[in-house]
């Protein structure tokens, strides 16, 4: 757990403007993603049954939040993300190809780092699109990312002109670059001090191939083995000049088919998850291929209205240490 505080650092909007401000970007954005990517906008689970095997594990290492329900003697888990839900829903809702569905995503990650850039609750958009078998590959991929970019940045530009104050510095121009070239260009640096370098030196980039071991005999980053196809996924990053660091805005990815599925499971030594209900249907190519992925949107407050840390735009729990010294340099935690 690290707090850094910008020199000189104020907020440009008050608490009431940044609530009305956060309720106008994300009525924007979400008009404006529907829109660019074809999504229609779905009820979501807050928790989900553990048996079902649709509660992600995201690096595989995070215990979810798990509670009995006292009517049923059901066990019941928080979930840490939609990504297998979400494509379990297209099936049965029937979207078909082209089409897909966005939803609020409200998590519990109870072992996240306390910082200017995490917190122990997770809000994002988690979106989902149905695909044919042709759009598997790079070009669809990076053609979702562009879309994705343009529509934060729009939304920018909109708020802009409702508050000057917060000018638009973002770049459209997206430098796509794999984990294993990241590498080989800073070796000696740790993947998040890789994220940050590049994403100073270029402004908007998206990491691609997250998930298998790289050269060095590490991965970038843990990726379940049951969504992302490692080969078609990334991770969609800013440069966050207050903070003079990347934030990662969104994961996202082609999913896995049939096929890329048995292999990461196996890669992962995950075949225990075989006999689950998710898996077992994908493996016996029931569920359509998609393409989908998670914004985050309180990270999205932080970086179009320029704030420091993200409790100035979401409402959670922090350590003692964190209220006084943000309160001592006049940020204010929702």
């Amino acid at each position: 757990m690290e707090l850094f505080i910008p020199k000189g650092y104020t907020p440009l909007l008050s608490l009431y403007e940044t609530q009305t401000a956060i309720g106008m970007m994300k009525r924007i954005f979400e008009d404006r993603l529907a829109q660019a990517l074809n999504l229609k906008r779905v009820s979501a689970p807050l928790f989900v049954e553990p048996h079902t095997g649709l509660n992600d594990d995201l690096s595989g290492a995070e215990r979810p939040v798990e509670f009995d329900i006292k009517e049923t003697g059901q066990r019941a888990q928080i979930v840490h993300s939609l990504a297998k839900w979400k494509r379990m829903a297209l099936h049965k809702y029937d979207f078909p190809a082209g089409e897909g569905l966005y939803t609020d995503m409200n998590a519990i990650r109870r072992e996240d780092e306390l910082d200017n850039l995490h917190s122990i609750y997770v809000d994002q958009w988690d979106w989902e699109k149905v695909i044919g078998v042709e759009s598997r590959n790079l070009d669809f991929l990076m053609q979702t990312v562009e879309s994705i970019v343009h529509v934060i940045c729009d939304t920018a530009d909109v708020l802009a002109q409702m508050h000057p104050v917060l000018k638009s510095d973002l770049s459209r121009n997206v430098t796509c670059i794999t984990t294993q070239a990241l590498e080989d260009m800073y070796p000696s640096l740790t993947p998040k001090e890789r994220e940050h370098a590049i994403a100073k030196e270029r402004g908007t980039v998206f990491i691609m191939q997250i998930g298998g071991v790289l050269a060095s005999g590490k991965p970038h980053d843990g990726r379940a083995p049951d969504y992302d196809d490692w080969g078609l996924n990334g991770d969609i990053l800013f440069y966050n000049e207050i903070l003079d660091c990347s934030v990662e805005l969104s994961s996202m990815g082609i999913r896995v088919d049939s096929a890329t599925l048995d292999k990461q499971l196996t890669l992962s030594g995950c075949d225990n998850r075989r006999n689950l209900t998710f898996q077992k249907m994908l493996l016996n190519g029931e569920l359509p291929l998609t393409i989908g992925g998670g914004i985050g949107q309180s990270r999205l407050s932080m970086l179009l209205l320029k704030k420091a840390h993200i409790g100035e735009v979401q409402v959670s729990i922090w350590d003692d240490e964190t209220i006084q010294t943000c309160a001592s340099c006049g940020i204010g935690l929702l």
